[in-house]
């Protein structure tokens, strides 16, 4: 009878097989006939046996070209200390002890972006031995994304084409990665602006649009009419850079296309051209619906909204149905109105500079929709002077404002002002009204914030804490500071780690978890200071 070591080996199906079958209704191979030993243990000896060669062992296969080796990254790699903070920062774990109980430690991840930020602002690269952690620290945090990739540089797109977890690179930047011809080479831009993918076509369009804006606006009006109408608007987005009277021909002519969201973003982008002929109609619409009345004692606002949307209005970008809730004629002037350049104002009402326009009464409750449309006129424009007339004092009572609808409007009116002037603005803010309604304003200052505003912002802090209530209420703001107060503070922030007398009618507790959270932001603060210390200009 042959043996084992005579016959031939039973396949890993034939032993499948047997088992399912179990060995009295099949017979074992004659392989595994062994003198003495039960069959199904020889079954299980032989499954055992071709478990092992089949995971220990390497069926051969074609050679694969190795890959290309990944472009070289001209910049200086972040010096050792650097180094070795990033490799913390991404690890999560406190790099130093906070000295205080649970909670009381930085959230180190947060502290990743503005590290990055820095690193990329002072044109360092990233340590070759660190690109699978950042990337792994990117892949699950979208906001992350924008900083790792600059960071990472040309090896970030190498290793995502090796790595399909990392694939998010590819997707990320423009193009794929795909390296883009020169703008001076018209044979290869026309070829991938005929023959590429989307996303190289839109990188193309914008890289193009930001070197040599002419170049861009006739590669897009070649092929114009050919193009899908959701790829037409994207490509129509990218004229925003650098848009210029050069455009007005090519976006009237967008204002006829067959889709509407075309034909409101080239109505969005003609009355951005205060010279435009659009902005001249909309200008003549807009006019013509207010007047000042100088009948009564004080000089008033009369609004007459339109009474139709007629073929005109309608081509040059007004939708005429309204959202549910909302009257067909107030809804038809505020889009008038926020497509009207501001210029147009003051020569209408009696030569008044913005904040006298403003300060304006207006007829018949019509007074919030024409603000509320200046607002969106004065972000759209970036117009500083209507936006800090429609912003008005800091301390007046309305916390929503003279002309915003919400702190949310009033906030983008805000980023139209010196980034000073806005930060003394939102201090003024927060002494009159507190943090609770300052959050929003307080997202649009420059970093890190000027003196009297962090002043503000850790006094009322304080008073916060002095009023005994739990320092979750104001979460939001103590994350805040930890992004964006200068370090500095941190030795002002000092004695307030220190856990006070609780009063009376203070919540139980309360004075632990402030010290808890000012320890966590002092910690922070000192974090930051030396991450500048560790980054200097190269």
């Amino acid at each position: 009878m042959p043996t084992p070591h005579t016959a031939t080996a039973p396949s890993w199906d034939d032993l499948v097989t047997a088992s399912l079958l179990g060995t009295e209704r099949r017979p074992l191979p004659p392989a595994l006939h062994s003198p003495g030993k039960e069959a199904p243990l020889a079954l299980l000896d032989a499954a055992a046996t071709q478990a092992t060669r089949r995971r220990a062992g390497l069926r051969p296969a074609v050679a694969a070209a190795p890959p290309e080796p990944a472009a070289d990254d001209p910049r200086p790699q972040v010096p050792p200390a650097a180094r070795r903070r990033l490799a913390t920062l991404l690890a999560g774990q406190p790099g130093t002890g906070s000295g205080g109980r649970r909670g009381a430690a930085p959230d180190l991840m947060e502290l990743l972006p503005q590290w990055l930020a820095l690193a990329n602002a002072r044109g360092y690269g990233a340590p070759p031995e660190l690109l699978p952690a950042l990337l792994n620290a990117a892949r699950g945090r979208t906001d992350l994304r924008p900083h790792a990739l600059t960071f990472a540089g040309p090896r970030a797109l190498w290793l995502a084409r090796l790595n399909p977890d990392w694939k998010f690179a590819l997707r990320a930047t423009p193009g794929g990665g795909v390296a883009l011809p020169p703008a001076d080479d018209a044979a290869r831009t026309g070829q991938l602006w005929e023959e590429g993918l989307f996303a190289e076509r839109v990188a193309l369009l914008t890289a193009l649009r930001a070197q040599h804006a002419r170049t861009a606006l006739d590669l897009l009006t070649s092929t114009w009419p050919t193009e899908r109408a959701e790829d037409r608007l994207m490509f129509l987005d990218s004229l925003r850079t650098g848009l210029s009277p050069e455009d007005e021909p090519f976006l009237e002519q967008a204002l006829t296309d067959r889709s509407r969201n075309v034909r409101s973003t080239a109505a969005e982008l003609l009355s951005a051209l205060p010279a435009s002929a659009l902005a001249g109609r909309m200008s003549a619409r807009a006019a013509s619906c207010v007047a000042v009345d100088h009948t009564s004692s004080t000089p008033t606002l009369t609004v007459e909204a339109p009474h139709e949307c007629d073929a005109g209005m309608e081509r040059d970008g007004v939708i005429p149905k309204p959202p549910t809730g909302r009257g067909e004629r107030s809804w038809w002037l505020g889009q008038l109105v926020e497509s009207a350049p501001l210029a147009t104002w003051p020569p209408r009402l009696g030569n008044r500079t913005p904040a006298e326009i403003v300060a304006l009464p207006v007829a018949d409750d019509w007074r919030g929709e024409l603000h509320a449309a200046w607002c969106r006129a004065a972000v759209r424009q970036r117009d500083t002077a209507w936006s800090r007339a429609l912003l008005g004092a800091p301390a007046a009572p309305d916390a929503a404002g003279p002309g915003a609808v919400s702190l949310a409007e009033r906030a983008k009116l805000l980023a139209a002002l010196p980034p000073a002037e806005r930060a003394d603005w939102v201090a003024g803010f927060i002494a009159a009204h507190g943090l609770s309604e300052a959050f929003q304003l307080l997202g649009v200052c420059a970093v890190p914030w000027a003196g009297p505003l962090g002043r503000a912002v850790v006094d009322s802090l304080n008073i916060a804490r002095d009023a005994g209530s739990y320092p979750w209420s104001f979460s939001g703001v103590m994350g805040l500071a930890e992004r964006c107060l200068d370090p500095s503070e941190a030795i002002r922030l000092e004695a307030l780690t220190a856990i006070p007398d609780e009063p009376e009618d203070a919540s139980p507790g309360a004075g632990s978890y402030w010290s808890e959270a000012f320890q966590r932001l002092v910690t922070t603060l000192r974090l930051r200071a030396a991450i500048r210390t560790e980054l200097p200009p190269p």
